[in-house]
């Protein structure tokens, strides 16, 4: 069945709760201290349901401009509103303040309600339906039904209950492809069940038994049950009034404001950009660093607004701004806020967020100007590619890209199956991509690193993947494989175990460095299993310095000396030679230990005990106390 969300608006006083009540039967008053006082102070709720029309839920807002607060609070997320005016005083200014709130929120539709009708003869009800109708001319609600009611003698209900019918079946379905959203407007406790949350769900679908996350705090839960206008579901859907009973959470955890989302699929921010509109009638103009009252959702958080393309924003006009929270938010882009000032505090404009995670331009920069354009009026593929292109070497995961764009999973995979097929997007691996910009540059950084290695080393055979991998930018682990991977298959690079190296780069000795390699090697092959320090081989040889000397770690990477120790350094080929004689040793007595092998090879303990923790490191043989035995019997 189909759920529309209608909101009420207007003045305190106005017969608001009174108009709800005739048309659900529902009294919305539910605090002590609103009956007392006789006005509404925080958000109330009714649903009308009149089979087989839609299920229309009713949100009533406070009108004192006091709570205008809560009444933000409860506009976020409704399809119609019902502008109420009382009969007997007619417009009023929170009747002003709450249409350009519903404006600046960009409500679609909805109707406007005169009430008290009972109380003023015929002429004066013409009159106050002309005033209204020439402050609803060049809003949302021009050319909307303006219905006389009577909440007292029921005069003009069922006209209104079959214009909220006719509305309600116009309102296009919300859609199901989004990321299910519910910034909650209302919690309390319910015993033997704990924590319940209200709000209307913005997008997507909760069930029963989902994983959810409360952001921006953070805390998992899940999902007890579901209850939408009064009703145990095993779902919910958007557009839909929703009670959700969390598990295992305290009251105090959870406040309004606060949003539910699946666990893992919403990312809380301290800075976003959008346009910011200034209503025609704001007191002032607004300059940057202006400390404002950000409503978004049902969250209230103070900001401060960092023009981005003026100096100065006059009243009626309309800007790109930053907005520097001081406090997190959880919002998608494409959301509407409102802006109010912080004193005295009243509603001076609003707008739509565009980019929740601000890529790092100079703020005055044209470059940023360019990037909030494109996201403002770019297709959804130029949104995403733009997105993509500025995450940089890092690359992207559909899962993050979800938290930054407009519309739900669905859509998303479409249009990056589009801009793979196109070229304008690379897949690194399933689900994670990347700009050609940025691969592009990526490549760039690891052939010049390459270069500049070899320049510097030419006679070591290449660079460590690591040291590359940090050398060109901190690529991701990811990007980097994927890089690498595609340089080995066009034979730019070349591998050995790891190292890379350049495929044109061969290693070079001058008839001088060949000779000093010659005779240091020979100086190890002769020596066997009593070989001499780096700095003895290379004296022989010639030349000073000791393992550090780039010819002798000539011989070490090209694997012909092998390091068993600090300083010291054995032949390959004496190594293997020493292995098959302690084998055979083994295999003759089972066991043996530092002795047998100074017998053996003929050398003293500063060599025998090293030899047997490299063997036993090479998984050889395996230290039973102080012997030896073959490793697997």
């Amino acid at each position: 069945m189909k759920h529309v969300v209608v909101g009420t608006a207007g003045h305190i006083d106005h017969g608001k709760t009174a108009l709800v009540k005739a048309l659900t039967g529902i009294d919305t008053d539910r605090l002590p201290e609103e009956k007392a006082r006789g006005i509404t102070i925080d958000l109330g709720f009714a649903f009308l349901e009149e089979p087989p029309g839609p299920t229309i839920e009713i949100v009533d807002v406070p009108g004192h401009e006091r709570f205008v607060k809560n009444m933000l609070a409860g506009v976020g997320g409704i399809d119609l509103a019902m502008l109420v005016v009382a009969a007997d005083e007619g417009v009023m200014p929170q009747t002003r303040e709450h249409l350009a709130i519903c404006s600046l929120l960009h409500i679609k539709g909805g109707l406007v309600v005169l009430t008290k009708t009972d109380l003023v003869d015929p002429d004066w009800l013409e009159l106050v339906r002309d005033d209204v109708g020439t402050l609803v001319r060049a809003t949302f609600l021009a050319g909307a039904p303006i219905l006389a009611v009577s909440a007292k003698t029921g005069d003009g209900l069922a006209e209104l209950r079959a214009a909220l019918r006719r509305l309600a079946e116009a309102v296009e379905p919300r859609s199901l492809d989004q990321l299910p959203r519910l910034p909650i407007d209302r919690v309390f406790t319910v015993r033997g069940f704990g924590t319940v949350v209200t709000g209307t769900l913005r997008g997507g679908r909760l069930a029963v038994d989902d994983r959810v996350q409360v952001y921006p705090g953070g805390v998992e839960t899940k999902i007890r049950g579901l209850q939408t206008h009064g009703h145990p579901v095993t779902e919910a859907f958007a557009g839909q009034r929703t009670a959700v009973n969390l598990q295992g959470v305290e009251r105090a955890a959870v406040e309004r404001g606060d949003v539910v989302g699946l666990a893992g699929t919403l990312v809380p921010t301290v800075l976003v950009d959008g346009t910011l509109e200034l209503l025609g009638d704001a007191p002032r103009a607004i300059k940057s660093r202006t400390r404002v009252r950000f409503h978004v959702g049902t969250r209230e958080i103070m900001a401060r607004v960092l023009l981005l393309d003026t100096a100065e924003l006059e009243p009626g006009q309309t800007a790109f701004a930053r907005f520097r929270l001081e406090a997190p938010l959880v919002a998608l882009p494409g959301d509407r806020f409102v802006v109010r000032s912080y004193s005295p505090v009243v509603t001076i404009g609003g707008g739509t967020i565009l980019d929740v995670n601000p890529p790092r331009f100079k703020r005055k920069a044209p470059a940023l100007a360019a990037h909030l354009g494109l996201l403002q009026t770019g297709s959804p593929a130029e949104v995403v590619e733009e997105h993509v292109r500025h995450v940089g070497a890092a690359g992207t995961r559909l899962a993050t890209l979800l938290g930054r764009v407009p519309f739900g999973p669905e859509q998303l995979r479409g249009v990056l199956d589009h801009l793979v097929a196109q070229g304008r997007v690379l897949v690194v691996e399933r689900e994670w991509y990347l700009h050609p910009e940025s691969s592009a540059r990526l490549r760039g950084q690891a052939l010049t690193a390459l270069e500049a290695f070899h320049r510097a080393n030419p006679l070591k055979p290449g660079m460590s993947r690591e040291e590359l991998r940090v050398r060109a930018g901190g690529a991701d682990e990811r990007v980097f494989a994927a890089l690498v991977a595609g340089l080995l298959s066009e034979g730019v690079v070349a591998t050995d175990r790891d190292k890379i190296r350049l495929a044109a780069h061969q290693v070079r000795l001058t008839p001088e460095q060949q000779r000093i390699v010659d005779r240091v090697e020979q100086e190890f092959v002769k020596a066997e299993a009593s070989p001499p320090s780096p700095e003895e081989a290379l004296g022989h040889a010639g030349v000073s310095g000791g393992d550090e000397h780039e010819l002798f770690q000539f011989l070490v990477e090209g694997k012909r000396l092998v390091r068993v120790k600090e300083s010291l350094y054995f032949h390959a080929a004496a190594l293997d030679a020493i292995q098959d004689k302690v084998v055979a040793l083994l295999r003759e007595r089972k066991e043996i230990g530092p002795g047998d092998i100074k017998d053996l090879l003929g050398i003293s303990r500063k060599y025998a005990i090293p030899l047997l923790e490299y063997l036993d490191a090479r998984r050889v043989t395996v230290r039973m106390g102080e012997k030896r035995v073959l490793r697997g019997g």
